[in-house]
């Protein structure tokens, strides 16, 4: 029993050393990461769209280039809205910030005149709201810098879809009981791809609606809070809460108390219709994770792949729960992963008791 014991222990050891080593090299290596992960990332998107036009009678080379033509206008798109809403917002930040120091130190009067005495060096030091903001300009402008790299992205995705076409030959060679797995694998790619599909487009809705929100009532760079909404909407449960900040701020700053509290309302709807209603209709809640998984693998991405891999966190750990769900020596690693199962009640038997015949 000993022996078994220490057997298992240096196995663990051997495990815990080798994980450490290879997110060690992930983190050195973040700078050639960042763009295969985007592109693979790409190329999970439209694949859904790919084998529809080929599902048509559009020949693959063809269907290839109206996709790509497609990604390569949303890319560009994108960047563009990134970069000129941060350089606009950059440029006149130093006011911003003065404004909000204005506010908030008539707050904290506001508050000492009530009894509710804090120190305006604590609200500087530790909670201050300009801090917020410009960690989210932070996040759109890695994103930015990246997308500026698209030629590299998009060629690495057309080589992903040539080599997706041949892969099941590969394999078979490869394995000799290789169908059995690639059904397995083609059911895990099923999952992801309709995953990052249906969060696509939910996260499309919920930018277009923060824009439309923002520009109804008035406040300043909507198109950059409708973006930064757009990409936070990949975080579940905690994205959108970061995603709200800045803009609430910004109301706060520009248009007073009403205005920061109706964006504020605007935001929590627009999330309760998607994240609540919509999302789990379509989805399904097997593909969930728990809120403390979601807040660890956004710190754990984002400190190995920066900006980018806060965005990816929750594809990335979605895509590795799907996997280790496939196969019955990890699937329990599958269940910690995934968000809290209700208990079902215990049903008594209807058998009658025999005791109770006599």
């Amino acid at each position: 029993m000993g022996n078994e014991t220490k057997f298992m222990a240096s196995n663990l050891l051997v495990s815990v050393a080798a994980f450490v080593i290879i997110v060690a090299g992930m983190k050195a290596a973040a700078s050639l990461l960042v763009p295969f992960l985007l592109a693979l990332f790409v190329a999970v998107l439209i694949a859904s769209p790919f084998n529809w036009l080929q599902g048509r009678g559009l020949p693959a080379g063809m269907a290839l280039l109206v996709v790509l033509g497609l990604a390569v206008v949303v890319i560009l798109l994108i960047g563009t809205l990134i970069g000129s809403s941060v350089e606009e917002f950059s440029g006149d930040f130093p006011g911003f910030q003065e404004r909000l120091h204005q506010v908030t130190g008539g707050l904290l009067g506001w508050l000492d005149n009530i009894g509710i005495h804090i120190s305006n060096a604590l609200v500087s030091g530790y909670m201050d709201p300009a801090k917020a903001v410009q960690m989210a300009t932070n996040i759109l402008s890695g994103m930015g810098n990246i997308l500026t790299n698209s030629f590299l992205i998009l060629v690495t995705v057309v080589f992903i879809m040539l080599e997706a076409a041949g892969f099941p030959d590969k394999f078979r060679l490869m394995r000799s009981n290789a169908d059995e797995s690639l059904v397995e694998f083609s059911k895990v790619i099923r999952s992801i791809n309709r995953y990052m599909g249906i969060k696509m487009l939910t996260s499309l809705a919920t930018g277009v609606l923060v824009v439309v929100l923002l520009v109804s009532i008035g406040v300043d760079y909507p198109m950059l809070w409708g973006v930064l909404a757009f990409l936070l909407n990949f975080v579940p449960n905690i994205g959108s809460i970061v995603a709200a900040i800045p803009a609430v701020i910004q109301a706060l700053v520009q248009l007073g108390v009403g205005a920061a509290l109706g964006v504020a309302g605007g935001y929590l709807a627009i999330n309760i219709v998607i994240g609540t209603f919509i999302e789990p209709r379509y989805m399904g809640k097997g593909l969930g994770l728990s809120t403390l998984v979601v807040f660890l693998s956004l710190v754990f991405w984002g400190w190995v792949l920066g900006p980018v891999g806060m965005l990816l966190s929750v594809p990335l750990t979605i895509a590795a729960k799907i996997a280790m769900s496939a196969h019955e020596n990890t699937r329990w690693v599958a269940i910690m992963l995934g968000p809290r199962i209700e208990q079902v009640p215990v049903v008594e038997s209807a058998v009658p008791d025999k005791d109770s015949d006599s």
